[in-house]
Order: C-alpha cells, then sequence, then structure tokens
C-alpha cells in the first residue's frame, strides 16, 4: 500500500523535508518531551536544547511546531499538509499508509487532527478562538494534537491574531499547518511567518500530473496528458478535465470566448454568459451540501415531531436556521469565485498560447485542442497584442481577488480584450 505521501506530486523536495521532520517528532516522542522548541526559518545553527528535543537529529531539518505550506493553486498544499499530519500521527513515525494513525488522518476522522476548511470569503475570529482553545487539549492518542488550516490566506485580522498568540505560546504537542499561497503580507502576516518553517511547492509538472492520473484514477495515458497540460499543473483540475463531460464543455465554452468578441455588445453577452456559467457551476457543487444541512439541523431541532416541547423547539429555530442561511450564502459567493476563477485561468492559457506561438518560443501549448485558434490569433494580433489580453485577463483576476463585483470586473476584461 502506498504510504501517505504517494498523492503528493512532483514535490521531491518537499517531501524529503517532511519525511525528516517526521522522523524528528517521533524521536522527541520518544525522549518523552514536553514540548516542541519554537522554531521560525531553519538557520542549522541548533542549541543543545534544540538537540535534545529533536533526539539529536539536525534541528534545520527536524521538527518545530508551526508550519506554512506554500505553492500555487494544484500545487497541493492541503495534500502536503494532510500528508504530514498523518505522518506525526503514524505509530512508525513514517507515514506509512497502513497503521490507524495514518488511515484516519487521510480519512477525516482523527480525533486528535482539526482541519479548517473555509467555506465562506473568511475565517472569523470566533471560529480561531474556539480552534485554538480546542487546539490547547491534550491528544487523545498519546502522540500530536494537529490543526490543518487551509487557505489560511484568508484568516481576517482578528482571527490571525488569535492564531499569532498560540503559535507565539503554543500548547505542548501541539501542531498548527497552515496553508497559503505565499508569504507575500497580502497571504499571511508577517509575526505569523517569522514563527513557522516555510515548505515551498512548485506548480507538478504536466507529466507527473498525467502518470498519477493514469496510475492512481485508471484514466487513460492519452486523456490524462491532455487534461494534464490544459489544468497547468493542477491535480484536482486535472481530474475533472479527465472525469467530467460537464467540465470539458465549460472549458470549451471559455475558450470559445475570443472568437465572440466581435464588437461592444457581443463582449457584454460574452461576459453576461460566463458569469452566469460560473453561478450554475457554483449552485450545482453547493446545493445537494445546502438541502442536506438545512435537513439535518430542522431534524436536530425537532422538525417533524409531534410533542409540545418539539413544537415550541422549532419555534426558537429561527435564529439557527438564518445563522445557517448565512454560511451557505457565503459559501454559494466563494463557489462561484473559484468557478469564474478556474475560467480565467482556462481563458489566460489561450493568450498565453497566442503569445508564445507570436513569438515563436519553443514550448508547448497549454490547450493543445485550440492551438489553431491561438496561433490565429497570434498572426492576427501580433506578440504585443497578445500580452495585453493576457495582462487584461489576469488584471480582471487581481480584482475579483480585491473584491470589485464580479460582473463590473468581467465586463471590462471583455471590453479589453476586444479593443486589444
Amino acid at each position: 500500500m502506498p504510504d501517505v505521501f504517494a498523492d503528493l506530486v512532483g514535490q521531491d523536495e518537499a517531501v524529503v523535508e517532511l519525511r525528516r521532520a517526521a522522523a524528528a517528532a517521533a524521536a522527541v516522542l520518544r525522549a518523552g518531551a514536553a514540548a516542541l522548541v519554537p522554531a521560525g526559518p531553519a538557520s542549522g545553527n541548533g542549541s543543545a536544547a534544540d538537540d535534545a528535543a529533536t533526539g539529536g537529529l539536525d534541528p534545520a531539518a527536524g521538527m518545530t511546531h508551526a508550519w506554512i505550506f506554500t505553492g500555487p493553486p494544484g500545487s497541493g498544499r492541503s495534500v502536503a499538509a494532510r500528508a504530514f499530519a498523518a505522518a506525526l500521527q503514524c505509530v512508525h513515525g513514517t507515514g506509512c499508509g497502513e497503521c490507524p494513525g495514518c488511515h484516519t488522518t487521510m480519512g477525516g476522522s482523527h480525533a486528535d487532527v482539526r482541519m479548517v476548511v473555509p467555506e465562506g470569503l473568511s475565517i472569523g475570529v470566533g471560529e480561531m478562538r474556539a480552534l485554538v482553545l480546542r487546539a490547547a487539549s491534550t491528544p487523545s492518542g498519546g502522540r500530536w494534537q494537529v490543526v490543518v488550516i487551509e487557505d489560511a490566506d484568508r484568516l481576517t485580522e482578528a482571527a490571525g491574531n488569535a492564531l499569532l498568540k498560540a503559535i507565539e505560546e503554543p500548547p505542548p504537542r501541539t501542531v498548527f499547518l497552515l496553508c497559503a499561497p505565499s508569504t507575500h503580507p497580502d497571504d499571511i502576516s508577517v509575526t505569523i511567518r517569522s514563527r513557522c518553517r516555510v515548505v515551498p511547492l512548485r506548480q507538478p509538472p504536466a507529466a507527473a500530473v498525467a502518470e498519477v492520473l493514469v496510475r492512481r484514477d485508471g484514466i487513460a495515458p492519452d486523456v490524462a496528458q491532455w487534461a494534464a497540460a490544459a489544468a497547468q499543473g493542477h491535480v484536482g483540475r486535472a481530474r475533472r478535465l479527465a472525469r467530467d463531460p460537464e467540465a470539458r464543455k465549460r472549458r470549451e465554452a471559455v475558450l470559445a470566448v475570443p472568437r465572440r468578441l466581435t464588437g461592444v455588445g457581443a463582449a457584454f453577452d460574452a461576459a453576461s454568459a460566463l458569469i452566469e456559467a460560473a453561478e450554475a457551476e457554483a449552485d450545482a457543487s453547493v446545493t445537494e451540501a445546502d438541502t442536506t444541512e438545512r435537513a439535518a439541523l430542522e431534524t436536530a431541532l425537532g422538525a417533524g415531531g409531534t410533542g409540545r416541547g418539539a413544537a415550541g423547539a422549532m419555534r426558537g429555530a429561527a435564529g439557527q436556521l438564518k445563522e445557517l442561511e448565512k454560511r451557505q450564502k457565503s459559501r454559494a459567493t466563494r463557489a462561484q469565485r473559484d468557478a469564474l476563477d478556474r475560467a480565467l485561468v482556462d481563458l489566460a492559457g489561450f493568450y498565453r498560447d497566442s503569445l508564445t506561438m507570436a513569438l515563436r518560443a519553443p514550448v508547448a501549448p497549454v490547450h493543445t485542442d485550440t492551438a489553431a485558434l491561438a496561433g490565429a490569433g497570434a498572426q492576427k494580433w501580433d506578440a504585443e497584442g497578445a500580452l495585453r489580453r493576457l495582462e487584461a485577463v489576469l488584471a480582471c483576476r487581481a480584482a475579483i481577488e480585491a473584491n470589485v463585483k464580479p460582473r463590473i470586473a468581467v465586463e471590462a476584461m471583455m471590453l479589453a480584450l476586444w479593443k486589444g
């Protein structure tokens, strides 16, 4: 059976570092250390206390209480964090993939591993304070209390301050694993960054993504190679393109946008179509979860009951139902923006292909199935025109990230693409 790091595609250096850290963590447990030595960026100059805490291992390659996994979307930040959490809970200290600690962590049911996956646009201070309080408890399994925060760049300022206090004075046997696009202050605060060890991940090569699709998902090699290239190194996106016909149709509609931009009216029509497609994709992804959550809450509050107590409970449930609706609305907004961003990445890939063809660069196209169209665009626009269009798409992504209303940002982008 493969170990817990098997699905971390194209990240050999990171895997080596995490394996060494897991071994150092196991040495800490064997030595009976009460807590980890807080260690920021590895310096390689360890003290005698550091050596004792890591069982004599090099502190620069050893264990610390707080980590940040950085990398572009699809590089496997959350996969790396979960795999490392499993290795910390592994009875062998290696992430064997076979013991109960590995199985339960990878399956999301380990009692001492808490996964924070933001459903809305941000992670609030209330949620973070509750998490920090729970993280201070003693590990029930006797190894580590692990907190994994996906998309830590969505922490509000107050939530970041609450997390910082816990990282500055870490509870014994508690490890914080944060995932963020980068260590830029816009993504993670400087003070949190200074108290964490950073594990940088890179965009996996298309060949590595294709190999894992064939090996793990049983996808035909030619389909896997196409999907890996089209997804631009995003493993999850590549899997969806290879297995989901609807995802392929949405991508084809996005890549047809350059042909549709024949005038101002066509530009606004294309913007509306792109926004509506993102909304439909998001609705399809959250509707089932929303319905299930509401039904579960209503049942817990006594819906369907015939007794006097059940009726009274439902009369007082309006506040909880309203709070649920608020969370679901925030999740839907996040899903819409994520769907729109995936479409913009595909569109950026098209104009990138046109740019490389105009420059006669010796690189393979991202979208092999629209290479002819991209080549025609390269002849029509030349390199400068292709670059301006690529910059318009990237500017749209940046505007949406800065909370510009998506429709306004996309309409501005379409006009810029039409004008060139």
